[in-house]
């Protein structure tokens, strides 16, 4: 079998490096570049493309540890209104998240529950309208979205609301995350909401849940593909070049053990990734063996970031945790990367109700 990337995500993708290392405005000048909307429908003003290639971007956004809410905004709000949205939620939303003219987020973690499919937010008919309560924390982008998509809790079930920072009852407070990521609390006390700012039919945020869910952890995993790889390219270029004892520190076996060990836990982060991707790509939510290549992406991109962070670090020495230097920028965001949307134990427990339940 071919795994070799197509030539649409290889010319992206160089297109995304160049833009992020050379330019001084990067979301401004991927969304002038046709960049932001490469996934979305053609009718929506996109280049009619897909997950895959939308992956592409993430890992060049990840090698240059890039703050643009790429993630958060396109692939997964303006993505999930352009999939289960009505035409004046497309039109009003998703048109212009793919120009970048309006930024989108996603409020999936709580601070007083760790399942984002079963959320503590939750919503109630009032009126004639929902009124919706809770509290969503490290809400990427917060500061600067001009539409958060919220899941909330009702009596029928999971539903996802649209939300906007300026509406009553919203109270947003600053947060800053792991890597220095600006990202906000979102207090909501019984926010009005009629039902034209529902997403999808009657009965279908379950399902939006978990598109919302698995579709950000493979864009976190293949973040964090790129994260490690360019992490490992400047600590193999360090051991090349820092010398001890009159030789390079490459040289020696036990600094040449942790770079090879690293290697391999980058390839592992990056393959379990594009399977991933490619499975849900296909189509097939709900599919077990789709849920367990998820968490197998997500558990590589954990465990193996984790040992891969501290190999940059421990290699580099003290230049390791100067947080001047640049391998500190990507220690912090695979150690982010590593624990959002549930640690390496959490997609192993996961992996093994998954077991459970398919075994003959």
């Amino acid at each position: 079998m071919d795994f070799s990337l197509s030539e649409a995500q290889t010319e992206l993708a160089g297109l995304v490096r160049k833009i992020l290392t050379e330019r001084d405005n990067p979301w401004g000048d991927l969304a002038a570049a046709g960049v932001l909307g490469i996934g979305l429908p053609e009718e929506l003003g996109g280049a009619g493309l897909g997950f895959l290639e939308q992956c592409s971007v993430l890992c060049e956004i990840g090698r240059a540890v890039s703050p643009v809410p790429y993630l958060s905004s396109v692939v997964l709000g303006a993505g999930a209104i352009a999939s289960f949205g009505s035409e004046e939620q497309k039109r009003q939303w998703a048109v212009p998240a793919g120009d970048g003219s309006a930024v989108l987020t996603v409020a999936l973690a709580e601070e007083d529950g760790d399942d984002p499919l079963s959320p503590s937010a939750f919503a109630e008919r009032a009126g004639g309208s929902w009124r919706v309560f809770g509290v969503k924390t490290a809400v990427p982008a917060l500061l600067e979205a001009d539409l958060v998509l919220v899941p909330a809790t009702a009596a029928d079930g999971v539903m996802v609301f649209l939300v906007r920072p300026s509406d009553a009852g919203v109270t947003v407070q600053p947060q800053s995350l792991t890597d220095g990521a600006d990202a906000g609390r979102l207090v909501l006390d019984g926010v009005a909401l009629e039902d034209g700012r529902v997403l999808g039919e009657p009965g279908s945020g379950a399902e939006i849940a978990a598109w919302l869910v698995s579709r950000g952890t493979v864009g976190l995993c293949a973040t964090q593909a790129g994260v490690v790889e360019r992490a490992l390219e400047l600590t193999a270029g360090y051991a090349r070049s820092r010398e001890q004892f009159g030789r390079p520190i490459g040289s020696f076996q036990a600094v040449a053990q942790r770079l090879a060990d690293a290697y391999i836990d980058v390839e592992a982060v990056r393959l379990t990734m594009w399977q991933a991707a490619w499975l849900l790509a296909a189509g097939r939510p709900g599919d077990a063996e789709v849920a367990a290549a998820v968490a197998t992406a997500k558990f590589w991109a954990a465990d193996a970031g984790h040992r891969v962070a501290h190999t940059a670090v421990h290699v580099h020495g003290g230049l390791g945790i100067d947080m001047s230097y640049p391998v500190h920028r990507y220690f912090t965001a695979a150690k982010r990367a590593e624990f959002t949307l549930g640690g390496a134990t959490a997609q192993l427990l996961q992996l093994g109700d998954i077991l459970a339940t398919t075994e003959p």
